[in-house]
């Protein structure tokens, strides 16, 4: 039985495919992870890069999502015995120069294990983005029950506060991404349990994921916030040299 489709159990990655590089192998090693501790049979590096060059044709600048379907028992409790997999390849959408963002009432559970994992149990974030777009906003923060930032939908924040860089810690309830990962392991990122105001009063904000790299947040809750765009070269530069081919 497909028990993704009966119980939502299964991985994703959402990949901006350039090839073979240093990214990728962080969207392979955090799928793997999340396997691991979720108990769900998984592939080799070398089966979900080779998946990903035959669906995508030796093109690249593609929009990727990588899917792992697990089969088994229709049992809800059984453990899956199986997977297969299944790649979606699309063109790259059009990256914002910059965004805004709203508080979402939507409120995450810190002690909830699936929020720090990439699981098809996506209707959380669906809502978040939903209620965001129905305001007049690119998207939502999400707090946690005790009041701290986590995350929006389907991205990391980043905040500059003097000369220093901080995104909410991992214990808040977020999914730590792959490009928050890329960026923290060549610059300085302090994680810190952040709050509403935190973000109104940053001097720069930053959203971060895949497919847009690292955007500026200019409008939160309807204040207008700075960018400073050397930070946010910079950043973009460090992404740059994980995306370089292999």
């Amino acid at each position: 039985m497909n028990r993704t489709l009966l119980y939502g159990e299964g991985l994703f990655e959402t990949i901006r495919w350039l090839g073979e590089n240093r990214k990728l192998r962080l969207h392979y090693e955090r799928l793997k992870w999340s396997a691991e501790t979720l108990g769900f049979p998984h592939p080799t590096y070398e089966e979900f890069f080779n998946e990903i060059k035959e669906a995508t044709g030796g093109k690249r600048e593609l929009y990727v999502k990588y899917y792992l379907i697990l089969k088994g028992k229709d049992l809800f409790f059984e453990k899956p015995e199986g997977f297969e997999s299944k790649v979606i390849v699309k063109k790259l959408p059009k990256v914002p120069e910059k965004v805004s963002l709203c508080l979402s009432e939507k409120r995450r559970h810190s002690g909830n294990p699936l929020c720090y994992h990439k699981t098809m149990n996506y209707l959380f974030n669906i809502l978040v983005k939903r209620e965001a777009k129905e305001r007049g906003f690119y998207d939502g923060v999400v707090l946690n029950e005790k009041g701290f930032v986590t995350e929006t939908s389907s991205s990391n924040l980043i905040l500059l506060k003097g000369d220093k860089l901080f995104t909410p810690a991992r214990k808040s309830g977020l999914l730590w991404g792959t490009t928050l990962q890329a960026i923290s392991e060549e610059m300085e990122i302090r994680e810190e349990y952040i709050k509403p105001e935190n973000l109104a009063e940053a001097d720069s904000l930053f959203v971060v994921n895949s497919l847009l790299g690292a955007v500026p947040v200019t409008n939160f809750e309807g204040k207008m916030l700075p960018c400073d765009r050397d930070v946010l070269q910079t950043l973009k530069r460090t992404l740059n040299l994980f995306e370089e081919l292999s």
